[in-house]
């Protein structure tokens, strides 16, 4: 297993794999087969892969520890560019095939229409974690201040469901679906978090053996030898 998630080849591969749903819309769209409502299609389509992408993105770090594979840590960083891809397509095409352009109407939908504000939020909070996503901006910022500033996939997760929640209105199957997952995942990192808290409280508290200095030694030793100890 290590041999294959080391290679070159397999993170092509999972790249490969990553395109195939633009692939497929792309197939569609050559083949005139994107329903009656093909900007519809493509923007639900779009947002459902921007939501499992930033499912398989969370779900990286429990899967290493449960698995004990530390290195599927090289997949997090690819999936998580995924997940901005597709959020940016599906931008793009409420922007130019739904909106074409007309600025003051999209602001206007953006603060009146609930779904709307609250999944451009979620757009918005992915730019920064994208931008910062190399290792170059984590030597910049700071390991602790690159962590606590990727914690807001967490949020842009939940914006996410809440703009998918809010948009279907009726069928809401498929949004509480994603709330389930992601709220497995949360759970699961809450209780790691204080896991990891425990053990730390726990090696802090267990005293440690000083070891007496080189003199304090001999005189010890000299003092046993020649039975003053007892």
């Amino acid at each position: 297993m290590k041999k294959i998630l080391l290679s070159k080849w397999t993170k092509v591969a999972v790249f490969i794999a990553s395109l195939v749903p633009l692939a497929v819309i792309v197939w569609r769209g050559f083949h005139n087969d994107l329903t009656a409502n093909p900007i519809e299609y493509i923007t639900h389509t779009t947002g459902d892969w921007t939501l499992r992408f930033l499912v398989l993105t969370l779900a990286i770090t429990p899967l290493r520890k449960i698995l004990h594979q530390p290195l599927l840590i090289r997949f997090r960083r690819m999936l998580g560019l995924f997940a901005f891809f597709y959020v940016c397509l599906h931008f793009s095409t409420w922007i130019g095939l739904d909106k074409f352009f007309n600025w003051p109407e999209m602001w206007k939908d953006v603060l009146k229409r609930p779904f709307i504000t609250v999944g451009f939020a979620g757009f918005v909070l992915l730019i920064p974690l994208a931008v910062t996503s190399t290792a170059g901006w984590i030597r910049r910022l700071g390991g602790k201040r690159w962590q606590l500033l990727h914690r807001l996939i967490y949020l842009t997760a939940i914006l996410g469901v809440i703009h998918y929640y809010w948009l279907v209105k009726s069928d809401v199957r498929k949004p509480l679906e994603y709330a389930w997952i992601f709220g497995l995942l949360f759970a699961w990192r809450i209780g790691d978090w204080f896991i990891n808290r425990r053990k730390r409280t726990a090696a802090v508290s267990i005293p440690r053996k000083v070891s007496p200095s080189p003199e304090t030694a001999s005189a010890l030793k000299s003092s046993a030898l020649s039975g003053d100890g007892q």
